[in-house]
């Protein structure tokens, strides 16, 4: 049988982690869809539908994706699950496929498809409310259309959510205790600490600069007026790239190694 991977060995695995963790993945996944739809209905009538799309779809997909791979990989919040975990008769690279499965494949399209019903039942009740005699009742109803899963809004967030999760995969098989917690802190102190770095060179070698957001513009004062600097095509292309494809590679590679070194 193969060292790596079996099937038959891995189906094993999956029916066994759905099983012991039934209720605390569906639990969170369950939460995390009850927030997102508390947070559309509610900033929807408080701003309107298209701000709620974008905040619920970013508060559903990255921040409730990361709590769902917190609950997944967090097998070592406990010294006996953690080790009856490690002792699994399967390979390193099973275990760790069996959460990357549950987290960047079944938690992810079941959300896209959750918003999608909550969007579209919002967005029809939006359309069946407008006066269709008003004089702006097209330009209304053009207004608020569905939330576009493939918009930029839509990819900003796939990209968080590869890299966030990604993060707190690795993040829980370094934290035994509190895994959540102390790898949300990490990745908050990691955030302020590149803005506040890329500010201080920004203002280095730039002078009159309002405001500087890391791989992406600086916003300078000229005179009264604002005027931004931003990325080259070129460069911009080149950040795009790492950020969804080679830093996500990096996260998820190394929570496989740090699993690996967790069995010595």
């Amino acid at each position: 049988m193969n060292d790596v991977f079996s099937a038959r060995r891995f189906g094993w695995l999956m029916r066994k982690v759905f099983l012991d963790k039934t209720t605390p993945v569906l639990g969170t996944i369950l939460l995390c869809f009850t927030v997102t739809l508390i947070f559309y209905g509610l900033t929807r009538l408080l701003q309107g539908i298209p701000t709620a799309q974008n905040g619920a779809f970013t508060i559903g997909l990255p921040l409730g994706g990361t709590l769902v791979a917190s609950v997944v990989f967090g097998y070592f919040n406990n010294n006996a699950v953690g080790t009856s975990f490690l002792t699994l008769p399967v390979s390193v690279f099973e275990k760790w496929l069996s959460g990357v499965l549950i987290v960047g494949v079944l938690y992810f399209f079941l959300f896209l498809l959750f918003f999608r019903l909550i969007d579209t039942a919002f967005v029809a009740q939006y359309h069946s409310g407008l006066n269709p005699h008003s004089p702006y009742y097209k330009e209304q109803y053009e207004y608020v259309q569905l939330f576009s899963l493939t918009g930029f809004t839509a990819r900003v967030n796939y990209m968080m959510f590869f890299n966030f999760a990604g993060m707190m995969m690795l993040g829980s098989l370094f934290f035994n205790k509190a895994p959540f917690v102390k790898t949300a802190l990490a990745i908050c102190v990691l955030i302020i600490a590149t803005f506040l770095l890329n500010l201080l060179v920004i203002n280095l070698l730039i002078k009159n600069v309002q405001i500087a957001f890391p791989f992406s513009v600086v916003w300078i004062w000229v005179g009264t007026d604002r005027a931004a600097l931003n990325l080259s095509p070129e460069n911009e292309s080149r950040i795009r790239f790492i950020f969804c494809f080679v830093l996500p590679s990096i996260f998820w590679g190394l929570s496989l190694l740090r699993l690996k070194e967790k069995e010595f």
